[in-house]
Parts: C-alpha cells; structure tokens; sequence
C-alpha cells in the first residue's frame, strides 16, 4: 500500500516601512519564505519588484506611496491563507484602539490575523475580545525614528499561526 502524506503549511515573512530601501538581507530571508507580505510604506517598485523576483507577494500602499505604487496595491488587502482570515493594511491602530478606519470593521466582521505597519514599533498582541492577533513588523528600511530594522516570520499551518519568530537587520 503506497501512502502519501501531504503537508501543506504556508511560511511568511511579513515585512513594513522599507521607504525605497532593500537589501541583500532582506532578499535572503524572503528566500526562507512561500510568500512575502508588505503592510505598506512601500517607497519605490524597485522593492516590490525585487520581492516579486523570487516570491510571491502581497502588499498595500501606505501614507507616503505615489500615485504610481496606490495604483499598484490596495489599501486594504482582506484574503484567506489556508483557513486563516487575514486584514492588511498599513495605518490600522492596536487592540483595543483600532483608527477610525478600521475600528467599525474589525468589531463586525474580525480577521483572525490583523497586521499593519506605520508605527516602526514591532508590536505582536492578542485582541481577546475579538480573537485577533495582531502584527506590526516594525521597519525593515533606513527611514524614520527606530533604532533597529525588524521584520517578522511565522508560519499558518491550516488555521493555526504558530513558530513566530523576530528577525533583527542590525540598525538603521
């Protein structure tokens, strides 16, 4: 009896606020990756497009994306990952205090994963009421107030997010 056992998991890395900035260090940890995700402050397609050289993406526009790059991605992007229910946007807030963009929706209709990026704080935190885990990868690019680049890798393995682990580029 032949018997095959299929193992579908899917590995991310979920990266934010690069502002026109990549690096080999980057492109060496989204190899690790079935998908990359970008919450936005993107800069310049050369990110986007150098990510899309090797992996597939998903991404959104941020506050400081052009015309060009708002063409490009959403603000939102609202998809299922294996049996998980994922909202990526790029200025969302943190449980309990969504914005005034997304606290109406999240309270309705709660993804399982929320992620956003524009803080540059790295940020992972349960929303118990509503069952959301939130995630904000801090900044992986060279631009703005933080200290060190971070991005965040995790795996969803049907509907469980699990192995979560920081990963720290060195300063900015």
């Amino acid at each position: 009896m032949n018997l095959s056992i299929i193992i579908v998991m899917t590995k991310i890395l979920l990266l934010s606020d690069t502002h026109s900035y990549m690096d080999q260090a980057i492109l060496k940890h989204a190899q690790w990756a079935d998908e990359v995700w970008h919450a936005g402050d993107i800069g310049s397609l050369k990110v986007t497009d150098a990510i899309r050289n090797i992996k597939p993406l998903r991404a959104v526009h941020g506050n400081i994306d052009d015309h060009i790059i708002q063409k490009e991605f959403p603000e939102n992007n609202r998809f299922f990952c294996e049996n998980v229910d994922v909202w990526i946007t790029h200025i969302g807030g943190y449980p309990p205090k969504y914005n005034m963009r997304t606290r109406d929706i999240i309270k309705e209709n709660p993804p399982k994963l929320f992620i956003s990026g524009h803080s540059h704080i790295l940020k992972v935190m349960w929303d118990k009421k509503l069952g959301t885990l939130h995630m904000n990868p801090g900044a992986c690019g060279k631009h703005g107030f933080h200290q060190v680049r971070t991005m965040l890798r995790f795996i969803i393995d049907k509907e469980e997010i699990k192995d979560l682990e920081i990963i720290e580029l060195g300063k900015r």
